[in-house]
């Protein structure tokens, strides 16, 4: 009922889930991820004790395979199951029950591990692992392309519901205090996938980080200008704009500099 990516960057030491079903909310149920540990994608009848259990084990020190062979061994439902786990190093593992219901399968490789149950046909996990492996930019926007390149390849032959896309890294959450880079579910929509994909430009856009270098001088001509842009919205400073916002993850620390990002928007 459900295709999955799970995948890492451990160039950026991240590490997510995207997945897409004809099941509500299923952003509740598949994703497990922890920023330098891993990500666990549990479908089909699933299991959800895999995804804290699996963690755990990877956290131990599990290779993605060990700790599948481990949760399926000692599940007698495994042959209903549907598990896919990338593991601090970038090994992987897929698995796929006898008995999850056709269309129904997995591939895996470095970095990534992709799997699928009730499908159009093979060519949907193909499509995710091809789009994944052709696609530049952040891990988020390469397994959003997979995602959406999946879906358009078949996706789930029931149809459309619901959509989901997490990603983890030490440190990255709001206000550098926890590892949730990116959590973001459509739960039910007639399309999900590109609802998702639009709702992770805006989350790019509002907490999306900028090189230091790439700041730019708030003096002279563009400090006047950035104030006039101010006050014509009603504001008497940057930090007050950036706080009605939800700019605020964009901010210079001591107010001398403007992200370019944060200037597009007000200049628009």
């Amino acid at each position: 009922m459900t295709f999955s990516l799970v995948a890492c960057d451990l160039e950026a030491r991240q590490w997510g889930v995207a997945v897409a079903s004809k099941f509500p909310c299923v952003g509740a149920v598949v994703p497990w991820v922890r920023g330098d540990v891993g990500a666990i994608a549990t479908q089909a009848a699933a299991n959800v004790s895999y995804g804290p259990d699996g963690l755990e084990r990877l956290a131990a020190g599990s290779s993605a395979q060990a700790a599948l062979d481990a949760l399926t061994g000692a599940d007698e439902g495994t042959d209903e199951r549907q598990l896919g786990i990338v593991d601090a190093q970038g090994g992987s593992a897929t698995h796929t029950g006898a008995h999850c219901m056709d269309w129904a399968g997995g591939r895996s490789g470095p970095g990534f591990a992709a799997q699928g149950n009730i499908l159009a046909g093979p060519q949907v996990v193909d499509a995710l692992v091809d789009s994944f492996a052709a696609t530049s930019g952040s891990l988020a926007e390469r397994m959003a392309a997979a995602l959406l390149a999946a879906d358009r390849a078949g996706g789930d032959r029931r149809g459309r519901q619901a959509a989901a896309l997490v990603v983890r890294q030490t440190g990255a959450g709001y206000g550098g205090n926890n590892d949730i880079l990116i959590d973001l579910r459509v739960d039910d929509h007639a399309d999900p996938v590109p609802e998702m994909i639009r709702i992770l430009g805006i989350h790019q856009l509002l907490f999306g980080k900028t090189p230091a270098e790439e700041f730019l001088p708030l003096e002279g001509a563009l400090a006047d200008e950035v104030s006039r842009l101010l006050a014509d919205r009603g504001f008497d400073s940057l930090d007050a704009y950036a706080g009605v916002e939800n700019l605020e993850e964009r901010m210079w620390p001591d107010g001398s500099r403007i992200d370019p990002a944060v200037l597009e928007i007000l200049r628009g």
